[in-house]
């Protein structure tokens, strides 16, 4: 039996996983990614691939910065991807809108926009509502039952699939190692000191970060963490290739570089089934053909459905084990907004050893008194 010495051990090799791993090896450390694999419940195989702000934070403004934190460094993360790797996330920062289909939708919207502007404060949230001849001047495309929008200048989108494949190559040109196929089923945990066996090798680290997605619900207990992520399944639409006609992406809507429209995007709770159903696609079919009615006329080429990382909250989960320092979690459900804060700035964290105090928002702390709640039943 091989022992392996790295700096880092991440297990989960998807967007979140990988994205903190190629942040370590860009700052000269030696990460091993654990990759259970393509039969694990990837969310990253299935995103929608928003790089999305106007929809993130309400209530909660350190949700807000952070996000908008990401977004605004998706520009260089993406051109630093291709330069290192020649592949290219299909990044683009045009700006985006989110489509009301009635007055209710609109007035519903206005609030919850300047919710967003009011609890950013001296930070800033610039945002427009437009009625619909302003958004027409903006997306020629739309029919006569869209009433409006939101825009923020803010807000874009990429392939998740290039993005991964980059971070994957970026990853190993940095002297990182990927190891696909390692289902990880037991930690042998100490203070700055992770041990964990799969096959006939064994990898020992200083720091552990959980990058599993809904994975980390059971691996953090091995380590001390209480990560109540549950799926979210959600469905998408893909139809054939046409000539450009979105100019920026819609929060259910976008045109990707390659000329397909992706159609989304449901949240429905149902367990770990990620199969399709047909009243949900023909709900969004439906919905996306009001908004573009051009889109009635365009053939669907492909369908499915992927499950989300939620938290109780849907907030991200950043935390360090009391119990064994060193070992961190990382999960959320905007793994492709949040790549570029997770590789440019939270793989310094676990190099630091400590999370700042302007993520403790999202500790693990804040499921305390539910899980009190739960053991007194």
């Amino acid at each position: 039996m091989a022992n392996v010495d790295y700096d880092a051990i991440i297990i989960g090799g998807g967007l979140v996983g990988t994205a903190v791993a190629y942040g370590l090896a860009r700052r000269g450390k030696k990460p091993v990614v654990l990759d259970e694999g393509d039969i694990a419940y990837r969310a990253s195989r299935g995103n929608f691939g928003l790089v999305w702000v106007q929809s993130k934070g309400f209530g909660v403004p350190e949700y807000q910065r952070w996000t908008r934190r990401s977004s605004a460094d998706w520009a260089a993360f993406s051109a630093e991807l291709q330069k290192e790797t020649g592949i290219y996330s299909g990044h683009e920062r045009s700006g985006g809108v989110t489509i009301c289909l009635s007055d209710d939708e609109l007035e519903r919207r206005a609030t919850r926009m300047a919710q967003l502007q009011r609890e950013a404060g001296d930070f800033g949230f610039e945002y427009e509502m437009l009625d619909h001849a302003a958004l027409k001047k903006l997306i020629t495309a739309i029919g006569p039952d869209v009433v409006g929008a939101s825009h923020t200048k803010y807000d874009g989108h990429a392939n998740p699939l290039y993005t991964l494949r980059a971070l994957h190559a970026a990853l190993l040109k940095h002297g990182g190692t990927y190891v696909p196929h390692a289902r990880v089923e037991a930690i042998q945990a100490a203070r700055n000191h992770f041990t964990i066996t799969v096959g006939d090798v064994t990898y020992e680290a200083p720091r552990l970060v959980l990058g599993a997605g809904l994975g980390n619900n059971a691996l953090g207990k091995l380590v001390g963490l209480n990560v109540p992520v549950q799926p979210s399944r959600g469905q998408i639409i893909v139809t054939e290739r046409v000539a450009p006609v979105l100019p920026m992406p819609t929060l259910m809507i976008r045109q990707t570089v390659e000329g397909t429209l992706m159609i989304g995007e449901s949240r429905e709770e149902a367990g770990f089934d990620d199969t399709t159903s047909p009243e949900i696609l023909h709900t969004l079919a439906e919905r996306a053909a009001k908004t573009f009615p051009f889109l009635r006329h365009t053939c669907i080429v492909r369908t499915w459905a992927a499950l989300r990382v939620m938290a109780p909250d849907g907030l991200p989960i950043y935390e360090q084990s009391a119990q064994y320092p060193g070992a961190f979690v990382c999960t959320c459900h905007s793994g492709v907004t949040l790549a570029a804060a997770h590789a440019l700035h939270y793989a310094g964290y676990v190099i630091d050893g400590a999370i700042p105090p302007e993520l403790a928002r999202f500790s693990t702390k804040r499921f305390d008194h539910v899980q009190a709640v739960t053991s007194q039943h």
